[in-house]
């Protein structure tokens, strides 16, 4: 280990040992590591004649709800085709511990799959939603549907198709006149205002904000970390790229949360 990179680990620890509620913002860098593309990138075989642009949106789906949908469930299944790594796994361990102990490790991710969930942790906020839970396209209602997708390995022995096939997307049981639609946010819809409110008090109350694998660019998630320093908390950074936190963070770790985590939580 490199003795910046071993200096840094042992700055971040110091304040990490002293904090009893820590916030974690996770960006696409922590799935990324798991192997789940992104939208561009999962757009393959079948899919790449289409642009998430064109499908990601809300008047696509009311356009073409079948053909919006079937590309949901290929997305979904390219997400649970992976494995939460060990990252993810600790900050379920982590969690947990701090909370039999009278404190606090809250999660507010921008991915939508559900690699934390699997990971046996709880999220606090999905910032651009999930795409595992849903609501009704025409009344908003939450819907208790569930999205059955196979196990990574029989996703591993499912035969790529030689066509597109079209599923319809189940009906909404609350108005009975609408359809389902994951809960994410769609190119040109603004993120849940709840769980933007829930992200500021969460990060405004923390010792620490541990920042993982985002961009800090994305607004408005790239205010939080700015939020949490000036209410007080210690930033620590892990990413391998440096990023406009980089220099403003206390800690700046060069490194990806499957590496780095092991060694914070050692």
């Amino acid at each position: 280990m490199r003795n910046d990179l071993r200096s840094a680990i042992g700055n971040a620890r110091a304040h990490l040992n002293d904090a009893q509620r820590i916030a974690v913002l996770t960006g696409a860098g922590m799935s990324a590591e798991s192997g789940i593309p992104t939208y561009r990138d999962a757009q393959t075989g079948l899919w790449e004649k289409y642009s998430p642009e064109q499908l990601a949106t809300a008047e696509a789906m009311s356009d073409q709800p079948e053909l919006v949908w079937s590309w949901i469930l290929h997305q979904a299944r390219v997400m649970r085709s992976v494995e939460p790594h060990e990252g993810h796994s600790i900050l379920g361990t982590w969690q947990q511990e701090l909370s039999k102990n009278g404190g606090s490790l809250d999660i507010i991710t921008q991915n939508i799959d559900d690699l934390h969930e699997r990971g046996n942790a709880e999220v606090l906020a999905h910032l651009h939603g999930s795409t595992f839970t849903f609501r009704c396209f025409e009344c908003d209602a939450p819907s208790d549907y569930e999205l059955q997708t196979g196990t990574p390995e029989q996703l591993a022995a499912t035969p790529e198709l030689d066509q597109l096939i079209l599923e319809d997307p189940p009906s909404c049981t609350n108005c009975q006149h609408g359809f389902i639609r994951p809960d994410i946010v769609l190119f040109g819809e603004m993120l849940p205002q709840q769980a933007m409110d829930d992200a500021l008090d969460t990060v405004r109350s923390a010792d620490v904000a541990l920042v993982i694998g985002t961009s800090n660019i994305v607004q408005p998630a790239a205010s939080l970390p700015i939020a949490a320093s000036a209410a007080g908390a210690k930033i620590i950074e892990i990413n391998p790229n440096a990023t406009p936190l980089s220099e403003e963070a206390d800690v700046y770790i060069q490194g990806t949360a499957r590496n780095v985590l092991p060694e914070l939580y050692a």
